[in-house]
């Protein structure tokens, strides 16, 4: 099968990765793009020797083609109802499809999925898109017809979250809007029968952080009878949990009043008359520093220290200052749950970091889990880039 895409030609030697399966093609990889090609286009890569390597799209960057597939095959509607009914067996092979008790989850997690760029997130019923390529946001009626064809009555909504992921150069002019069924912003769901109320619309994110599903699940087991604190807690994902396993108490530190709001808001629809919960808008660093009480339990689930490689330096000393400050206030036996959802840290980086702080800190320290993305979030084992989220679970001796 021969596709009509124009051609992108590799240097010499550049193919070996590809070789590999990295979807992935750098900048410095290929000879200059044809004049007729645009960002989001569709392309046919070969080596110098024309051989085929793949298909992919180009975009503007340092990442010049993200590969959509190995073979040369027809991207057409077929093409992406098999990735997207794929993605779906995977979420019924983990039972989260048609879970009473658990109805939020990813439903497309980018190259892990076989969709470089895009992320779909499901509340119920609710379906958040999120393109972060000008290649997937192209996709986006393809992918609304497979969705409606392979959901049926399932899909009650579509809310298209692509304006502020998408490279403002691409001049989109794109706005976040609902494109199919109930424009309905606000969304009751379950994890693990605990109840949490999403935003769709003005949530970070998507509305929610999935990813922390099953660390959060892990914490109610060490915080029964426990003096936790929960760090970072936008939506009070932890501490949730924690109450749950009847906490002897639970703090929620934010610094933002609109994060503590939520989480003051989840725990009274899920524990109306909790007396054990007290929220504080404060500043972690300071709140560290000067804890109102000698916590059991201690999350750290901080945003992105290192969000781009530049900045690694000063991200990886933002871990270590954190974990250092945990520590060093911890009651002697207590767990500290610590993360990084810095893509560019890697998981050896991390525990590194963590590994100096205990030092700082005058600690000793054991390894209790090392914990990571959930099976919604898939790894492509070709993209070891896609394993973003790492986790320790720390007893503080």
């Amino acid at each position: 099968m021969q596709n009509e895409f124009p051609t992108i030609t590799l240097k010499k030697g550049k193919e070996k990765s590809l070789e590999r399966f990295h979807p992935w093609i750098f900048s410095g990889a290929i000879y200059p793009v044809p004049n007729e090609v645009e960002e989001g286009d569709l392309v046919k890569i070969q080596t110098k020797d024309k051989r085929f390597i793949g298909i992919g799209y180009y975009q503007v960057g340092s990442i010049a083609v993200r590969i959509l597939t190995f073979k040369d095959e027809p991207i057409n509607d077929n093409f992406w109802s098999k990735k997207l009914n794929s993605a779906i067996e995977l979420r019924k092979t983990a039972a989260l499809w048609a879970n009473e008790d658990t109805n939020v989850f990813r439903l497309v997690h980018g190259e892990g999925d076989g969709f470089p760029g895009l992320i779909v997130d499901y509340y119920d019923g609710c379906v958040v898109f999120q393109a972060h390529t000008v290649g997937m946001y192209r996709i986006k009626d393809t992918f609304l017809r497979v969705l409606k064809e392979l959901l049926g009555d399932q899909l009650k909504s579509v809310y298209d979250k692509s304006a502020h992921t998408l490279p403002f150069k691409a001049e989109l002019e794109t706005k976040d809007s609902f494109v199919y069924g109930e424009e309905k912003e606000e969304w009751l769901v379950k994890e693990y029968g605990n109840t949490f109320n999403i935003n769709v619309v003005t949530g970070q994110k998507t509305g929610f952080f999935i990813d922390q599903r099953e660390n959060r699940k892990l914490l109610e087991k060490y915080s029964a009878g426990k003096k936790v604190c929960n760090t970072f807690c936008y939506s009070g994902g932890f501490s949730i949990f924690a109450l749950q396993a009847n906490a002897e108490l639970v703090h929620s530190v934010d610094s933002s009043q609109g994060a503590i709001d939520l989480t003051d808001q989840n725990v009274t629809i899920n524990f109306p008359n909790a007396s054990n919960h007290q929220s504080f808008t404060a500043d972690v660093f300071n709140f560290l520093n000067d804890m109102p009480e000698e916590y059991d339990v201690i999350v750290l689930d901080p945003p992105a220290f290192a969000k781009h490689r530049k900045v690694l330096k000063n991200g990886l000393n933002g871990y270590r200052t954190i974990n250092e400050k945990a520590m060093k206030n911890m009651k002697s036996g207590g767990v500290l749950f610590t993360f990084s959802c810095s893509q560019v840290v890697s998981q050896e980086q991390f525990r590194t970091v963590v590994f100096s702080a205990a030092a700082r800190a005058g600690r000793e320290v054991q390894i209790l889990h090392q914990l990571h993305q959930p099976a919604d979030h898939p790894i492509n084992i070709f993209h070891p880039e896609g394993e973003y989220l790492k986790g320790l679970v720390l007893r503080i001796v």
